[in-house]
């Protein structure tokens, strides 16, 4: 599936910034089953300097500074990729959880690389509530993506999709004592259960498709910047992404930025200011398939 991606984010402030320094996670990941077709960032007031280059995590990352005093900064992706990512494996030919987290443990064993996506980080922390709400998927011995797909079916019935309830800082245990939040709250949820089994898991930040198709329900997390889970199954099958928000295998219907250990890793637009005070913040984002625009 071929999509053209459209993101703006915008800052309004409530005083005029003078200086302005922007690491953004905004480009489009290559990756196998992804294709960057093109890509290009947009930002208003333009900035005097740009340095493109990796991130520990591998993603595309962009510094963009700004030297234009300014009281309004916005930054538009715009790019065209085509995702394709291969079907996962059979569940129950996955090894059980048990051994996966046993791999993953022995240092300098074939899960190093994956190990480090086991470890707590400050917002994906292996919560003991988040690990007991994942434990009813995981009984001895299951097979793990037997476990994943169950737990983030959980996820979607067990949870309510309501934006405005959280912040980008709402601990995971309070997600879970309150069951709503966003895309980004179930992410963190996920994971956060999956450390606390031992078991390695990343968040991955991206889009899923603005329409749905004929017949389908919306996709939920489509009007901004999505996330969901990377899990390891092991080394035989290395990893797969699951979407809990919509219980989803992720196949053609989402497009990778990147991924990390937690939003914080990979937020989209973050900032050092001088000056700016109070601000707003505004966020459009359309992922629209290009072969249903040739067909209208």
């Amino acid at each position: 599936m071929r999509y053209r991606v459209r993101h703006t984010t915008t800052y309004h402030y409530g005083e005029m910034v003078d200086l302005a320094s922007h690491l953004l996670h905004l480009t489009p990941r290559a990756l196998p089953g992804q294709v960057v077709l093109a890509a290009a960032l947009a930002a208003e007031p333009e900035p005097v300097r740009l340095r493109t280059g990796p991130d520990h995590f591998g993603n595309d990352v962009t510094w963009m500074f700004i030297e234009t005093p300014h009281d309004c900064f916005s930054v538009t992706l715009r790019a065209e990729v085509e995702v394709a990512f291969p079907p996962p494996p059979s569940a129950s030919a996955t090894l059980p959880w048990e051994q996966v987290a046993a791999i993953t443990a022995r240092p300098g064993g074939e899960g190093w690389r994956a190990s480090e996506f086991a470890a707590p980080s400050p917002m994906a922390p292996a919560d003991p509530a988040a690990g007991a709400y994942a434990a009813e998927s995981f009984p001895a011995g299951r097979p793990i993506l037997e476990g994943l797909l169950e737990l983030q079916s959980r996820i979607r019935r067990d949870f309510t999709f309501r934006p405005g309830v959280t912040t980008v800082s709402t601990p995971v245990a309070q997600v879970i004592a309150s069951c709503a939040g966003v895309c980004q709250d179930f992410a963190h949820v996920m994971i956060a259960g999956l450390r606390h089994l031992g078991l390695p898991a990343r968040y991955v930040s991206g889009y899923v498709r603005t329409r749905p198709r004929p017949g389908e329900p919306r996709r939920q997390g489509a009007d901004q910047s999505h996330a969901w889970v990377g899990a390891w199954l092991g080394p035989g099958h290395g990893w797969v992404d699951l979407d809990p928000t919509n219980d989803l295998v992720v196949r053609d219907e989402h497009v990778v930025l990147g991924w990390g250990r937690d939003y914080a890793d990979v937020s989209p637009v973050r900032g050092v200011l001088l000056g700016g005070g109070a601000h707003s913040l505004s966020v459009s984002v359309d992922l629209e398939p290009m072969e249903e625009e040739g067909e209208t």
